[in-house]
């Protein structure tokens, strides 16, 4: 078996279990665990699950704008029911996205303070 670190990284990243992870990476589960207890080994597993997350927000961005597309068609060319639907979707991603926003903005503040510090 071969030790690849960053195999475990991306698998607790991914949020796999310790036992995963330590057959990812070819090493024992108490491998992991004793990593675990390297503040960078935490802060490569932090900055994987960044790297993910951001990875599936531009999917969902991307497909995001098809379905705001065919929610707006819906405002215009569907009836009673579909058409208050189509708009509480809406509605509620665009708060969704918001809140989201928000967040992002007071975690990459926060970040950068302790970064500063």
């Amino acid at each position: 078996m071969t030790t690849n670190r960053p195999a475990a990284v991306l698998a607790l990243a991914q949020g796999r279990s310790n036992h995963q992870a330590a057959t990812d990476a070819g090493v024992s589960t108490r491998t992991v665990l004793r990593w675990r207890e390297d503040e960078q080994f935490l802060q490569d597993i932090a900055e994987a699950r960044t790297q993910l997350l951001r990875l599936a927000v531009g999917r969902l961005a991307a497909g995001a704008v098809k379905a705001v597309d065919t929610l707006v068609d819906a405002l215009d060319t569907e009836r009673g029911q579909a058409r208050v639907q189509a708009a509480k979707v809406l509605l509620d991603a665009t708060l969704a996205l918001r809140e989201s926003l928000d967040l992002e903005e007071r975690l990459t503040a926060l970040e950068a303070e302790r970064r500063d510090r």
